[in-house]
């Protein structure tokens, strides 16, 4: 896989690159650099750096494949616990988080997005003209990653895959060219940037369509959990008859008793039910009038600006330590909902932080003829289990914590995942179905030594 690895010399890589923002290991401020957004990644790679042109990137993927050097492209470092499951010790990490930059174009209703541009500075961007895009539902995570991945939005169910509002990709290859890529340029590279990411070379731009959406009813339903049972098989019952104007997302969480979390949360187990009603007051009303009358002790959902969806899902603010793990679920029977409550339900104690399950269906179940490696995904539910990890004793009893309640939804679990909810080295046709062997074919037209060292290869 990797035979231009004959001759490697970390040390040989030039200390001008990027205007010296380059480290390696022993530098001072290495450790502090290395890390990403997802704190329980360890990452020792042979280099990071952080270009801040598109030049630059030419410059240091030149210069890594002279020096027999992988690369690793890199936004922010959510999803970098699979790549830290890789040997790193011959790779440069591409950390693209300082190069940015958005530019809108509302006569087209699309955005170029640079680089490492978090999602929340572009819709922040496209607010003014009255657009949104297929964000995630947490606004620092960049956009090149999560719609490359997939990418489940809050308004997935309505307009599908992030991936498949992607309308052109500009990236450097293994060669050190920069290639644009669309359904009229590049075209099995375009199909195959859309999933297969940083498999296929350092993305420096994104070309995504906009959503004429200027606000949106959205909110959350809070209960506490001794409520679990009937709201979970409330939701179940709602979500199967749902429009697909409606993405939402079940929840049972357990806060910490924190002093900077406010009382309704601080050191509670709570049930949670938030997303998206993409419809007027009086009809969002009258989709969500099952489930408020389990009466909530919390209710927020209502009319608000486009870019503040981000906030409703809660995401920590800031980088945090944590292990997960995912499944799809084809089916939410009441065995299945039996498995679930006997490891999350009152008075249980799984080691978990949290445990989601995430609404699908609708438009993210149907493929369009235009689409990529990863324009849709089968299911009716996305699992994720998710522990927090403070201190690295906390990784492993929060990783098997993680991976029991994943274990005890496996009979109900389809051989397929979520690229951005997937953070383990997992098997490539699980992660990427039938259009792996494709995606390894386009990757060896591009980068045929294997250069490139993504979160989940393909080769």
């Amino acid at each position: 896989m990797s035979d231009h690895l004959t001759s490697v010399r970390p040390a040989a890589l030039d200390r001008s690159l990027c205007d010296g923002r380059i480290w390696l290991p022993g530098d001072p401020g290495y450790d502090e650099r290395r890390l990403g957004w997802q704190l329980a990644a360890e990452l020792r790679p042979a280099a990071i750096v952080f270009p801040h042109t598109v030049d630059e990137v030419i410059a240091v993927v030149r210069a890594a494949v002279a020096a027999g050097l992988r690369i690793a492209p890199q936004s922010t470092g959510h999803g970098a616990a699979s790549l830290a499951e890789q040997d790193l010790s011959s790779t440069v990490i591409v950390r693209l988080s300082e190069f940015t930059g958005v530019t809108i174009d509302a006569a087209a209703a699309t955005a170029r997005v640079v680089g490492g541009t978090l999602w929340q500075d572009v819709i922040e961007a496209a607010a003014p003209f009255g657009f949104t895009a297929l964000h995630g539902s947490a606004g620092d995570v960049a956009v090149a990653g999560f719609a490359l991945s997939g990418g489940v939005s809050f308004y997935g169910r309505e307009h599908g895959l992030a991936a498949n509002s992607v309308r052109a990709v500009e990236l450097v290859t293994a060669s050190g060219e920069l290639l644009r890529a669309s359904a009229d340029e590049n075209a099995g590279l375009f199909w195959a940037v859309r999933g297969g990411g940083g498999n296929l070379g350092v993305v420096t731009a994104v070309e995504i369509e906009l959503l004429p959406i200027a606000d949106i009813y959205a909110g959350m339903l809070l209960w506490d959990r001794s409520h679990a049972s009937d709201v979970l098989r409330a939701w179940r019952d709602w979500a199967a008859d749902a429009p697909e104007q409606v993405t939402t997302s079940f929840r049972v969480i357990s806060f910490p008793p924190l002093p900077q979390l406010p009382p309704f949360l601080a050191g509670r187990d709570l049930v949670i039910i938030d997303g998206a009603v993409h419809t007027d007051n009086t009809d969002a009303e009258r989709i969500l009038a099952p489930l408020r009358a389990l009466e909530p002790e919390l209710d927020t959902f209502a009319r608000i600006p486009a870019p503040a969806l981000t906030a409703v899902h809660m995401d920590p603010p800031e980088p945090a330590g944590a292990v997960s793990d995912h499944r799809v679920l084809s089916t939410l029977s009441d065995d299945a909902v039996a498995a679930l409550l006997d490891l999350v339900g009152p008075g249980t104690r799984s080691g978990l932080f949290m445990a989601e399950l995430r609404q699908l269906g609708g438009a993210l179940g149907r493929r369009p003829a235009d689409g990529g490696a990863v324009a849709s995904i089968e299911g009716e539910f996305a699992l994720l289990a998710l522990a927090m990890t403070p201190v690295p004793e906390a990784v492993a009893p929060g990783l098997l914590a993680a991976r029991r309640l994943c274990a005890a939804l496996e009979p109900w679990a389809l051989p397929a995942q979520l690229l951005t909810f997937s953070e383990t080295l997992g098997d490539g046709s699980v992660l990427f179905g039938s259009a792996r062997e494709r995606l390894a074919y386009e990757s060896l037209q591009v980068d045929p030594r294997g250069v490139f060292q993504a979160n989940h290869p393909i080769r």
